[in-house]
């Protein structure tokens, strides 16, 4: 018998957490503009698939449409930015800064590079890329 992998997270306040039930993706940073402006820096999140993660809370979550593609999800109380949620993908992408630790996780790609803040440089050695090129971010089941 197989054991099912348990993340869990919150944000600052306490008043939205949540549990995935399964795998996670490996990190991934992402310098768009719009990431950054969420953030204040730029985003390291996540992911799961949708019907692993359970959110208590949840109406403390005040969603966000950033773009005709996505929405963004941040507690209405602390502020504290927790997920994002592409249109029509199977998954919710978390900010891994928002997870309980031991994560396990790793960095495993920049994303948007092009698209950075000029006060930062890259040089973590971490592939980087102009956006999902040759790339699948969907989690593991």
């Amino acid at each position: 018998m197989s054991q099912t992998e348990i993340h869990q997270g919150q944000c600052l306040c306490g008043a939205v957490r949540y549990r995935v039930d399964g795998g996670l993706r490996p990190v991934i940073a992402c310098h768009c503009s719009q990431c950054r402006r969420a953030t204040g820096s730029y985003m390291m999140a996540t992911a799961a698939m949708r019907e692993t993660l359970t959110i208590e809370g949840g109406d403390n979550i005040t969603w966000f449409t950033s773009s005709d593609t996505a929405r963004r999800g941040f507690c209405k109380l602390c502020g504290a930015n927790l997920f994002w949620e592409g249109k029509d993908l199977p998954y919710t992408s978390i900010t891994a800064g928002s997870l309980d630790s031991p994560t396990g996780l790793k960095l495993e790609r920049h994303i948007y590079v092009a698209d950075k803040g000029d006060y930062y440089r890259i040089n973590d050695g971490v592939p980087q890329s102009q956006a999902f090129e040759g790339y699948d971010p969907t989690p593991p089941k």
